[in-house]
């Protein structure tokens, strides 16, 4: 039943699809005397049909991205492929349904189309009208529209015999769940490598060779471009620049506030409706009665909402002289008098006057000026290094004329040295390639580069001797790992007895109904995988990075398959699944009726349809 309402449901929404493109295309039409761009069978598939279709699937893009989508991007995604598919594989359930006989009579149509809500006026009855308008829109007859609604049921009728029935079976449904929300209960402990007891012995020649060969990956250089650019920094043209004192005075009294900063208070005010209460509140806190937090969550406050934050005296206005002479954190001065009423003020912290002399803030602000000018003076030789570059120059040139860095980089994706750490830089030696002309690019400091690539390397398995450093030290990390393992199992037998994690030295750590998608810190990947593997009361040793698990299986939970959760799952999951079923059944049923029926495509029809849209 569920079923045979979603196909139901589905020929709906292709009914709707179908309107919302006749009521949206216009008069859009394909004509000529070669209306047809295939075959199915005995039917023809109208090259309108595909053309609205098409026009339905790039209006949709557009919607949704806001971008306008070419015929070339349409091509590029494989829009008009599936556009294609879509209306051959509707055709041939239309040549099967002609085959077999099955139609819908009038009366059964006219309910179909006085039913379509774009064709219900304002009172929300069936608008003669507004029908025989969206037609004229679509540039449809009424007599095409009713056949093609027509040809929709009759196909809906088909596709629902197909799939009717389809049911997920109660075994299969409680079988994956149980496998989903099984849990288990377990004790583990990690044994570090700090607690290796074994010493690591002198590596073999052909124990380092099998190492390397066993692990090539960590040995092969990555794809290398071997790039060389000029680059021109604003650090490098700093101490070219000279900066008048009078604007080094001038920007220090401009940022006067933030180099003379006054003395400060980190306050907290509770105001009151009156003195009395305000007084009362004082005497409460001198007789140790009250504390301020108390007086604060009894008025239903929050430490957060009485809060000033860092003042001055000045901003305390009235109260400010009384607080400021507060000298220990969490004195307490009020009643005092606030913009909102009598008040309490407790201070928290003082902090001291900060004054920054212009000799001290001097070198700062000369430096800020000379990075500004030097970043403007870049910015105007961007036009003349371009000019230079498009008439010829090469990278060696324009460095040499203007001072720039000159260096050859081997960059592999990942590089973030020197001036690889700017994004611009590392997403242009991404994109380059040897056949692509030097420009200039701006960086993110102001800074400019240009860059050529010399070389593309592909990636390649370094020669041992040239990493023997680094294979020693693999294979020393995996023989100590082996050796950690190895101790960990050696415990196993006394765990088997009266031992226990805690007993050993270790921190043991209980875990309770755990299901196979949960995470457990500090352990290896695949860890809950190894765990459900397991029989209760088995130890088992699992290796991490730089530590070994040691881990019990202590019980089996299995699923609660008749909880009010798990009803309401199943029977979700089992729709589901059958709509799904039913569904791979009506495409099975789909390309089995294509194939008995046979297609012939006219590509010339389809290609002049494409055109359209360029």
């Amino acid at each position: 039943m569920a079923t045979g309402k979603a196909s139901r449901t589905f020929g709906w929404i292709l009914m709707g699809l179908v309107m919302v493109g006749l009521v949206g295309f216009g008069s859009t039409n394909f004509g000529g005397s070669v209306r047809s761009i295939a075959t199915v069978g005995d039917t023809e598939v109208d090259a309108n049909r595909y053309l609205r279709e098409l026009q339905s699937e790039m209006n949709a893009f557009q919607a949704e991205t806001g971008q306008r989508l070419t015929m070339e991007m349409a091509k590029g995604f494989g829009l008009d492929q599936q556009v294609l598919a879509r209306v051959i594989a509707t055709a041939a359930l239309e040549d099967e349904t002609a085959r077999m006989g099955i139609s819908v009579g009038d009366a059964q149509l006219r309910d179909r189309i006085v039913d379509i809500p774009a064709f219900k006026g304002v009172d929300g009855k069936f608008d003669r009208e507004g029908y025989t308008f969206a037609l004229e829109q679509s540039g449809l007859t009424a007599s095409e529209f009713e056949q093609s609604l027509r040809d929709e049921v009759s196909r809906q009728i088909l596709q629902a015999a197909v799939v009717n029935g389809v049911a997920t079976q109660p075994a299969y449904v409680d079988t994956l769940y149980a496998y989903a929300r099984e849990a288990r209960d377990f004790t583990w402990a990690a044994l570090p490598m700090d607690q290796l007891e074994t010493e690591v012995p002198a590596p073999t020649d052909d124990a380092l060779t099998a190492y390397y060969e066993a692990h090539p990956q960590d040995f092969t250089l990555p794809e290398t471009k071997v790039i060389t650019y000029a680059w021109m920094n604003p650090e490098d043209v700093i101490p070219t620049i000279e900066v008048e004192e009078a604007q080094i005075r001038a920007l220090y009294d401009e940022r006067a506030s933030e180099y003379l900063v006054p003395e400060r208070r980190m306050v907290e005010r509770l105001v009151f409706n009156s003195n009395d209460e305000a007084e009362a509140a004082m005497d409460a806190l001198a007789t140790g009665n009250q504390t301020f937090e108390g007086l604060v969550t009894g008025r239903n406050l929050q430490l957060s909402d009485v809060d000033l934050g860092d003042v001055s005296q000045d901003e305390l206005g009235a109260a400010g002289e009384a607080v400021f002479a507060l000298t220990e954190p969490g004195d307490v001065t009020g009643p005092q008098d606030s913009d909102l009423g009598p008040a309490i003020y407790r201070m928290n912290a003082i902090l001291e006057a900060r004054e920054t002399s212009f000799e001290e803030a001097r070198e700062e602000l000369h430096g800020e000026l000379a990075a500004d000018a030097a970043r403007r003076l870049i910015g105007d030789m961007v036009a003349e290094l371009d000019d230079q570059m498009a008439g010829g120059a090469t990278i060696e040139e324009i460095a040499k004329s203007h001072n720039m860095r000159l260096d050859t980089l081997r960059w592999t994706a990942g590089n973030s040295d020197g001036i690889a750490a700017y994004d611009a830089f590392r997403e242009a030696a991404q994109a380059v390639t040897t056949d692509d002309f030097p420009e200039i690019t701006l960086l993110e400091d102001g800074g400019v580069f240009a860059m050529r690539l010399d070389e593309l390397q592909a990636p390649r398995l370094q020669d041992q001797t040239e990493v023997a450093d680094a294979v020693r030290a693999g294979w020393e990390a995996e023989k100590r790992l082996e050796l950690l393992a190895e101790q960990a199992r050696a415990l196993i037998p006394e765990l088997e007895g009266e031992a226990t994690l805690s007993s050993l030295g270790l921190t043991e750590v209980v875990e309770e109904d755990l299901t196979r998608e949960a995470f457990v810190e500090g352990t290896p990947p695949g860890f809950m995988a190894a765990v459900f593997d397991m029989a209760p009361g088995d130890w088992q040793v699992l290796e991490a990075e730089d530590r070994v698990i040691l881990v019990r299986l202590d019980a089996i939970q299995p699923a609660d398959q008749d909880s009010d959760e798990a009803r309401e799952l199943k029977a979700s999951f089992a729709a589901g699944t059958a709509q799904e079923i039913a569904l791979d059944i009506e495409n099975a049923f789909a390309r089995a009726v294509q194939a008995r029926a046979g297609i012939e495509l006219n590509r010339a029809v389809i290609n002049a349809v494409n055109a359209q849209f360029q």
